[in-house]
């Protein structure tokens, strides 16, 4: 009896993998351009633009990677690193803008975030940031030694918020912090505390998710 064919591996440059690639390629322009915004404010417009068209890809190239089987190793690798620079890359740019500190200064005096400055903190962007940075760790260590370490749905809905918020933190830039209606900053740091509560019970699921498969192996 004649052997059954294996199954090919995918291509390497599929449709998933270049929608990667081209959001790498977004965030570098974006974060090229974001310095000439605060001369400019076109230049919020465009970064907006670009990171709106970088998350769709996101979401698009998951889609055909699961519907038309076009997974691959390099596309696991290089998914999780285009959002995480998209994101991150955005957050520390939020953070280093001192009007997003605190957006509430001038809501009123009978507003009491006027009272505390309520907005991108460092600890925030840097509790982000360490979260990311050790589920990477952990997705490699698992991932090489045979492990799976897919996105759990909670890591999911986190990706989501923050692909909501973020946008909302450059039509907060564009239209000036002082200008801003209360009830759009007020979204904007709803979702961003929402996104960091997401962030760290997510990390909170991987590491345990790691524990398990950790006590599973053969000693």
């Amino acid at each position: 009896m004649s052997e059954s064919p294996q199954p090919q591996e995918p291509k390497l440059w599929n449709v998933p993998n270049v929608l990667t690639m081209a959001r790498i390629v977004l965030a570098v322009v974006m974060f090229a351009i974001l310095p000439f915004g605060e001369n400019a404010r076109s230049v919020y417009v465009a970064s907006l633009i670009l990171f709106v068209v970088a998350a769709v890809t996101d979401f698009v190239d998951g889609w055909w990677a699961r519907k038309f089987n076009q997974k691959t190793q390099f596309g696991r690798i290089m998914d999780p690193f285009a959002d995480k620079a998209l994101v991150c890359g955005t957050f520390i740019y939020f953070a280093a803008i001192p009007q997003l500190h605190n957006l509430f200064p001038n809501c009123g005096s009978a507003c009491p975030l006027s009272k505390i400055p309520v907005g991108v903190a460092t600890w925030i962007v840097v509790a982000i940031i360490l979260r990311e940075m050790f589920v990477t760790m952990l997705r490699s260590m698992v991932e090489s030694s045979g492990g799976d370490f897919s996105a759990k749905w909670v890591g999911k809905w986190k990706t989501a918020l923050q692909c909501v918020d973020l946008p909302l933190g450059f039509v907060i830039l564009i239209l000036g912090v002082d200008r801003s209606p209360c009830w759009l900053k007020t979204a904007f740091v709803v979702l961003l505390y929402a996104v960091l509560y997401l962030t760290l019970y997510s990390g909170w699921i991987y590491i345990r998710a790691a524990i398990k498969m950790g006590s599973k192996k053969p000693q």
